[in-house]
């Protein structure tokens, strides 16, 4: 399909020519179709299958678009726009990731636009921003005259100028002004103007270096000269030579960061800006990566067992005949251990390793565990980072070929990558795998098997209670099926005690909590012997049910029509659906009675219970509100680990991995 009905503001020329080239593209829309543009003679052998144009569509839009194809042949009977400009030297999606894309939208029933909206990171896609406007023509119609919050609206436009739709929230605290613009526009208070914005920012580094040849003793003569009886300068060059020195004695290159310098001296930016100005010092700046391992890398791979041993055997021996493999392995049986030997052996061949993990949380700790032993090749990837580390772990997939493995959630599925060596999906049962809502809603486990059958490489699927749909395929011979039946170091299974809250209630023996007699009493004993406990319960939130006494009325979320949860601690109602926020209402708003009341339990109420029963032990809480940041996690996990809490209350996050 094409885009023939866009007839827009945007130049639309006929497309006959000699010697003319037609893009196809994917828009991130949710349209099932990809468009055609012609390529401008300007741009004649600039764009390739893969690049980052942007083109124009609908009324003064502008998106980015991602060329899936190359035709010398026009569409008939049709105007096609053209491509205004290319971002990029270079395809920034690779073939391989076109496929999946086709087949994320063919076998989920999505478009192929929704798919690119979610495979490329935010700061790739540059759209054009809705910006607004005082009209200078405009008249108040005193017959109809503005409300409260238009005045308001129109008000600050008028005093900050050209601004943007997210701005003017900010900046009048008024949320969802959406409509309220829309009616000034209709009433020609206000304009609406598009611009281009570009989100991703590449982080760089100032260098400073001799701007001549440190054995030229004549240059270095007069450098000298020209900063005699300015002390401040002539200690930041003697500071600078001399550590220019030290790195070429390193055999480093002879650069010096101008952050380091400057910290070296005490100095400021005005003396390095005074040296430059007299041609002493050169000052340059380069773009780095956000993402380095200062730490230092044993490259020593754990030791196995007798019986982890013969697993990995027969894993390697599993793949040679099927490109699926499932390893069964109970509960502390060592599957890490085996991934990781399974990643040295793919990364000694100088490919790329993907190792999936369902919840973030775990990232935090497998990433420690591998850069012990793989260093600056651990790379991790999930949607916590900014947009601007999600860019620049793109940009190094892309352009560096080395080998690595990439430690992520479902989202890592969609980097670049060029020589993927093995997929290991940990924890391959886990229903954190399916992205629900918005669309693609994918399977990342059988978007994973996809990936590695497209690249030609295997799959490993881990999990001590696999699926029952994969555990079937491994019995019937369609997957590789490997069992891990004993624990580490014959480690004893945990004592599992079923409390039926029910039963002690009729007894008398409940506490008026979730909490059982006997949990407490094991608790209470657990932390008095100085061992540490994990509190696990599904529900975020201080409440899950917000309900009037009287009327039963139960407040409701208006735009998912889902009930609402109540968060103590920022005191307000909260869709978990769309994150939409509410003010707890004191009087009902049906029976108008103050009978407003919050029932049930979530983890912010069982933190509170926690810290009245135990007051003397540390309590920590790990769910989505308290690991919001991509630090969140790390400090939590590091902080139990350390000993610095005794209880550590939380959702399914702190279920996995936690050894």
């Amino acid at each position: 399909m094409h885009d023939a009905k866009e007839k827009s503001d945007a130049t639309v020329r006929p497309y006959a020519g000699a010697g003319l080239m037609y893009a196809e593209v994917i828009l991130p829309l949710p349209l099932g179709a990809t468009f055609t543009y012609r390529i401008p003679q300007e741009l004649d052998g600039k764009v390739s299958i893969g690049s980052r144009i942007i083109v124009p569509f609908g009324r003064k839009k502008l998106y980015t678009a991602i060329v899936c194809g190359l035709s010398p042949i026009a569409p008939e009977d049709m105007q096609i726009k053209d491509v205004m400009t290319v971002l990029d030297p270079w395809p920034i999606v690779r073939h391989p990731q076109l496929r999946l894309w086709e087949w994320i939208g063919e076998y989920y029933l999505c478009s192929i636009g929704d798919v690119m909206k979610a495979a490329l990171p935010a700061g790739l896609k540059v759209e054009s921003e809705t910006f607004v406007e005082v009209n200078p023509d405009y008249e108040e119609d005193t017959s109809a005259r503005l409300t409260e919050t238009e005045a308001v609206l129109l008000q600050t436009v008028d005093h900050h100028g050209r601004i943007s739709v997210a701005d003017l929230e900010h900046r009048t605290g008024i949320t969802r002004t959406t409509q309220t613009v829309a009616r000034l526009v209709e009433r020609c208070a206000l304009m609406i103007s598009e611009k281009l914005v570009e989100r991703y920012r590449a982080k760089r580094e100032t260098i400073v270096s001799l701007a001549f040849p440190h054995d030229d003793t004549d240059s270095m003569h007069r450098a000298f000269d020209s900063v005699r009886g300015a002390p401040k300068q002539e200690q930041l060059l003697i500071a600078l030579i001399d550590m220019l020195n030290k790195k070429r004695h390193e055999g480093r290159d002879p650069e010096v960061l101008r952050s380091d310098l400057l910290t070296s001296t005490g100095l400021s930016t005005a003396i390095v800006s005074a040296l430059s100005a007299k041609g002493i010092i050169r000052i340059t700046t380069r773009e780095v990566n956000r993402f380095g391992f200062t730490g230092v890398a044993t490259g020593t791979l754990p030791s196995l067992t007798d019986h982890q041993a013969e697993a990995l055997d027969r894993i390697h021996l599993g793949f040679l005949k099927r490109d699926v493999v499932l390893l069964h392995g109970v509960t502390s049986s060592g599957k890490t251990e085996l991934y990781i030997h399974l990643i040295d052996f793919v990364l000694r061949k100088g490919e790329q390793a993907l190792y999936l993990v369902p919840e973030i949380a775990l990232t935090t700790q497998l990433t420690r565990r591998l850069q012990k032993v793989f260093g600056d090749k651990v790379v991790i990837y999930h949607s916590k980072f900014s947009d601007n580390e999600r860019v620049d772990i793109w940009k190094k997939l892309l352009h560096d070929n080395s080998p690595c493995v990439v430690i992520g959630a479902r989202s890592s599925l969609f980097l670049p990558y060029s020589r993927l060596g093995i997929v290991i999906v940990d924890e391959e049962h886990e229903s954190s795998y399916k992205q629900y809502d918005p669309a693609p809603r994918y399977n990342a486990r059988d978007t994973a098997i996809v990936l590695a059958s497209m690249h030609g490489t295997k799959t490993l699927l881990g999990s001590a209670t696999p699926a029952v749909e994969t555990y079937y395929k491994a019995l019937s011979g369609r997957y590789g099926l490997v069992e891990l039946t004993e624990r580490y170091e014959g480690a004893r299974l945990p004592d599992i005690e079923i409390i039926d809250m029910l039963d002690e209630k009729k007894r008398g023996r409940s506490s008026g909590s979730p909490l059982s007699m006997r949990l407490l009493g094991l608790t209470r004993e657990t932390v008095d012997h100085g061992r540490q406990a994990i509190l696990f319960h599904n529900r975020r939130g201080f409440a899950p049910v917000v309900m009037c006494k009287q009327c039963a009325y139960v407040p409701k979320c208006q735009y998912c029509d889902v009930s609402l949860t109540y968060h103590r601690r920022q005191d307000e109602m909260v869709c978990h659906y769309c994150g939409a926020t509410y003010k707890l209402p004191t009087i009902c708003p049906s029976c108008k009675e103050p009978a407003i009341e919050v029932f049930g339990y979530g983890t912010e109420r069982l933190e509170d219970i926690a810290d009245g029963a135990f007051g003397d032990a540390k309590v920590l809480r790990m769910d989505l509100d308290t690991t919001r940041n991509k630090d969140g996690y790390d400090k939590i996990i590091t902080d139990f680990s350390a000993g610095k809490a005794q209880i550590l209350v939380g959702t399914q996050m702190v279920t996995k991995g936690l050894d």
